[in-house]
């Protein structure tokens, strides 16, 4: 009887001629046989839990039948049972040891799928000193030796603790006997949506509520006209629960096999997909994006001419007249050779999760993360690690705003079909910056008519922006916060004053988010705004750095005005001299209006006076009022 290798890496068979130690194959009982033939044509369907029910019962009938507990070793593999694989494995080379020596190989992979990589090491390591290896023998085992090599090194220099990896099944109301795919969320964790395999080639949007206790409602049909009767999936929406970007294969206006496409949440349900146009779609394979939360960025996997190989990550940037710039290559510390897939930017901005088989990792594709340091530049990518990252394929990432919460597809074994929806506890060391969003209505404050407005969000002590985003038609908008900073966030619209206000999260924890419905002013004569983002050294008129983007705001206002004067107001507390606080606001307003002047403003156009303690906005017997009452104004004059 032939020696079955079933699902034990077929390809690999050595030119090694075992001298039998005790067990001989010709010797194996015909009705063992038999049952094993049916085993053999039961794992050739596919239908491989029956064909260990066959197994099992050639082993009752014979317990030193070795090729039956080499090839239920394999089933159980297939079947990612691997501890189970293992014991078989074992019992086969516990009676044979010779026989079995070039199993070594398939043996080292199942223990490296229980995470025992020192083991599997040394089984491939006895594996790779066998005589007379092919050389596609070889190349298996020496790549396995090297992922096994980096497990342990990953073992040592990032040790995970007590972190326990219990991966949660979203359970009847999302999962199905069909493979669910890429879940995302919104920002507030209140909408799921995913892709779902409904037919031979077809894929399509399903999307489900939270409800009460963190149960989810039936998932539906995405409703309006995004689903078609092709294939679309691997989406993303976007934070604010009105953007889906996705792929779609072979559409009619399709520019390559697959194509990048978008919808827009309507009254009616969801938008027919519109092709994100021939700026970012090609020819070539465009798939899998991501939209950044301030919605000016798109992460998507290519096969491009100008790529490392394989697929590559790539990014474009939307520019100012609205449409997408072209997508540029993230460069050769994160593309590969290999294969970079399903980018997923956090809602920190800072923050990007891939799959990646290029990249040295424990087999196949693996997860990494890789950060934005502070001068906006991509730093080295990070593995997430085992038990996160096995010797299996993981490919896709959702992790939730607050960083704790990680979703992903995987066919565990209490899957209901074959790739089911899960959710787990990242690790601290992996979790992105903690993000808080705010979210709420620019409207006009005479009219309260909704402004489709721009709001800006940056970092008061460097000045970069953070994000920016653009109202919707009637003025919502919502803009993620990474906490840890102070920040200035700003609203401009053209005809209107701006409208700034502070966020002071650096010195203190922040565990709610804020709602900020924001009235703008019209630009017309004796309007009156505060500047929040004004600071000055106690008792002091000194400019400080962080008032400069501010002020620079204001300067951009002026110059699209060049009919508008202004007058500039200080005001102070009423701690001490009456004088000297008049003094004092007085130099802090003509400190603003030096500023404005040494950056091109007509002189003519700007007045400054300081008012001191006498136009109080609070109550000076607390901090809180005094705090108030130090402030900038500005006044307009002249439209």
């Amino acid at each position: 009887m032939p020696r079955f290798m079933f699902l034990c890496l077929l390809f690999l068979i050595t030119g090694v001629s075992s001298l039998a130690q005790g067990y001989d194959p010709q010797k194996v009982s015909k009705q063992v046989q038999k049952i094993y033939q049916q085993a053999i044509e039961a794992a050739d369907e596919g239908r491989y839990r029956d064909a260990i029910t066959l197994v099992d019962k050639a082993l009752s009938a014979d317990k030193r039948f070795v090729d039956g507990w080499l090839s239920r070793a394999g089933l159980h593999g297939q079947l990612r049972d691997y501890p189970r694989a293992v014991a078989d494995y074992e019992q086969a080379i516990l009676l044979d040891s010779v026989y079995t020596a070039d199993y070594q190989l398939p043996y080292s992979i199942n223990l490296a799928g229980t995470g025992q990589f020192q083991e599997a090491l040394t089984a491939v390591e006895k594996f790779l000193q066998l005589p007379n290896l092919n050389e596609n023998s070889r190349k298996a085992g020496e790549y396995r030796r090297k992922c096994y090599r980096f497990a342990l090194q990953q073992e040592k220099n990032h040790p995970i603790g007590n972190y326990e990896f219990t991966p949660e099944n979203l359970g009847d109301s999302i999962n199905s006997q069909f493979p669910e795919i890429f879940p995302s969320l919104t920002i507030d964790q209140q909408q799921l949506v995913f892709t779902r395999q409904v037919g031979f080639a077809n894929e399509d949007f399903f999307g489900a509520n939270a409800g009460e206790k963190g149960q989810w409602s039936a998932a539906k049909p995405l409703p309006g006209g995004v689903n078609t009767d092709r294939n679309e999936g691997a989406q993303n929406i976007s934070q604010d629960g009105k953007v889906l970007v996705f792929t779609s294969c072979d559409a009619p206006d399709g520019q390559g096999s697959c194509d990048l496409y978008y919808s827009l949440l309507t009254r009616k349900g969801w938008s027919a997909p519109l092709n994100i146009g021939d700026a970012i779609n090609t020819r070539n394979w465009e798939s899998q994006p991501s939209i950044a939360p301030d919605k000016r960025a798109l992460y998507f996997s290519a096969r491009r001419p100008d790529g490392y190989g394989g697929s590559d990550l790539y990014v474009c940037y939307l520019m100012p007249d609205g449409k997408w710039g072209p997508p540029l290559n993230m460069g050769p510390k994160i593309n590969t050779s290999g294969n970079e897939n399903s980018p997923f930017i956090h809602a920190d901005n800072q923050t990007l999760y891939f799959g990646s088989d290029g990249l040295d990792g424990y087999g196949r594709m693996d997860l990494f993360l890789v950060r934005k340091d502070a001068d906006g530049h991509w730093g080295t990518p990070q593995n997430l690690g085992y038990p996160i990252n096995t010797i299996d394929d993981e490919a896709t990432l959702f992790v939730t705003a607050d960083g704790q919460t990680a979703y992903y597809a995987s066919d565990r074994s209490d899957s209901r079909g074959a790739l089911d929806l899960y959710k787990f506890s990242l690790r601290d060391d992996i979790r992105p910056v903690r993000t808080l969003w705010i979210k709420g209505k620019v409207f006009d404050e005479k009219t309260t008519i909704g402004l489709p407005s721009a709001v800006e969000l940056k970092d008061l002590l460097t000045g970069q922006r953070i994000s920016k985003v653009q109202t919707d038609e009637e003025g919502y908008y919502l803009i993620t916060l990474p906490t840890g900073k102070d920040y200035a966030f700003t609203v401009n619209r053209k005809g209107y004053l701006f409208y700034t206000e502070r966020f002071p999260l650096a010195a203190r924890p922040s565990d709610s988010t804020y709602t900020i419905d924001i009235p703008l002013k019209p630009i017309e004569a004796a309007v009156n705004i505060v500047l929040k983002n004004i600071f000055f050294e106690t008792g002091k008129h000194d400019l400080k750095k962080e008032s400069e983007a501010e002020l620079d705001i204001l300067l951009a206002l002026l110059q699209e005005n060049p009919s508008m004067a202004i007058r500039i107001k200080g005001h102070t507390d009423a701690i001490g001299a009456d004088a000297d606080n008049l003094q004092l606001s007085e130099r802090r307003a003509r400190a603003v209006m030096e500023y404005l002047i040494s950056k091109g403003i007509d002189a003519g156009r700007l007045t400054a006076k300081g008012f001191g303690e006498t136009q109080p906005v609070a109550d000076n017997n607390t901090e809180e009022g005094r705090a108030k009452n130090r402030r900038t104004e500005v006044e307009v004059t002249r439209k």
